[in-house]
């Protein structure tokens, strides 16, 4: 056996290991990380003896380390997405505290990160429930978001991996909650830290539709944008004879559906066919019989949404 001399010291009366300090008399903190305190001024008043006591107190009864499970408490999982990893953190509440449980980070990989917000945190979401399979198993867990998480992996019309992801996670019986006032504040950093800030009124949500028609049917495109960086997308196929304009509203009919059940209460969309958007706006009367059905489903649906307006894109 061969010693590395570079990582080898004799004849020494004290030096730094694993960040402390060891001498003679024993394991001593490291100065530089006791710098701060150190050189802290004394309090000079009344008041900042009192500040002083208030912040060690906070300090000392709030620590942020991980805490022991509950058996007969349920989980609640709080998600984030920050640059190219997910994260996520279980807590369960005690006397009214959130106390930190598991904390856990996956990095993305490179066709992961051009996923969309939302789909990050559904995998995030499916990446817990592996991890922590017999928690999710034996206890009731809730997840805290303002994101739709719930309503998109109900949806049947999903891409590929959001439907597996969806069958994988139904069998825990996964209940969605709004995020609420944070009541740990160590949640309350990784949240503000990790988590994009929203405002407290409903933010806009813009619908992009298009639709047309061939010999042998047509297609629809659909593309919602919401707040938080989520967007979704959806294709439609129709194999029934239908026309250009009876595909537009076809379009306009399942977006408004999708955003809907999605929560959105401020919607803006975007469509190139003007003959739909002049008649929704009251500048065409709808005279085919079939488009007069087209045209009543859509105002009955856009009826109950808070505000709605309609642009006419053309095409390039």
């Amino acid at each position: 056996m061969r010693l590395n001399p570079e990582k080898c010291v004799f004849g020494v009366q004290g030096g730094k290991f694993l960040g402390f300090m060891i001498t003679n008399r024993g394991i001593e903190a490291n100065p530089e990380k006791c710098k701060a305190i150190i050189q802290m001024q004394s309090p000079q008043t009344v008041k900042e003896v009192q500040r002083l006591a208030g912040s060690l107190k906070t300090f000392l009864t709030t620590p942020p380390i991980l805490q022991r499970l509950d058996h007969k408490a349920e989980l609640l999982l709080y998600l984030a997405v920050a640059g190219s990893a997910i994260n996520a953190i279980i807590v369960q509440e005690r006397q009214k505290v959130q106390t930190p449980i598991y904390f856990i980070s996956r990095v993305l990989q490179d066709t992961e990160k051009r996923y969309q917000m939302i789909e990050k945190l559904a995998l995030g979401l499916v990446t817990v429930a592996r991890r922590l399979r017999p928690y999710f198993q034996s206890h009731q867990v809730v997840v805290k978001t303002d994101y739709p998480i719930k309503q998109i992996l109900r949806k049947p019309e999903l891409p590929g991996r959001m439907i597996a992801w969806s069958v994988e996670l139904s069998e825990f019986g996964i209940q969605y909650e709004s995020r609420g006032a944070l009541k740990a504040q160590c949640l309350a950093d990784f949240v503000a830290e990790l988590t994009p800030t929203s405002a407290d009124e409903p933010q806009v949500w813009t619908l992009h539709v298009d639709g047309s028609s061939n010999s042998k049917g047509g297609g629809a495109g659909i593309i919602l944008e919401g707040p938080n960086q989520v967007t979704l997308e959806q294709s439609l196929k129709f194999s029934f004879k239908i026309t250009n304009n009876q595909a537009e509203y076809e379009a306009l009919l399942a977006g408004l559906r999708l955003a809907r059940d999605l929560g959105a209460r401020r919607l803006s969309c975007n469509n190139n066919s003007k003959l739909m958007v002049e008649q929704l706006s009251g500048t065409y009367q709808a005279k085919d019989t079939l488009l007069q059905r087209y045209f009543h489903m859509a105002s009955q649906q856009i009826s109950s949404f808070d505000e709605f307006t309609m642009h006419h894109v053309p095409r390039e």
